[in-house]
């Protein structure tokens, strides 16, 4: 499974590991992902999601049933 958030469609990225000696060597920066259950009353039952922590915020401010339906326009399946 791909390390990318469902909903916002966050992934890993890269930068450098910086010493106090400032000696630069490459890190992966990867994004906090969660593997979540959500109940949807749209549908009367769970949808796994993974998502970030930034995605659960998003679905506490717009409702996970608005989300989902814009998840469905842009051709994601769940």
């Amino acid at each position: 499974m791909a390390k990318v958030c469902v909903v916002t469609g966050r992934k890993a990225v890269s930068g450098h590991r910086v010493s106090h000696a400032n000696n630069k060597a490459k890190r992966t920066f990867e994004p906090n992902l969660h593997d979540k259950r959500f109940w949807s009353q749209e549908r009367g039952r769970f949808v796994r999601l993974r998502v970030s922590a930034k995605a659960m915020k998003t679905i506490d401010k717009l409702g996970l049933d608005a989300v989902l339906r814009d998840l469905e326009r842009q051709g994601v399946s769940f």
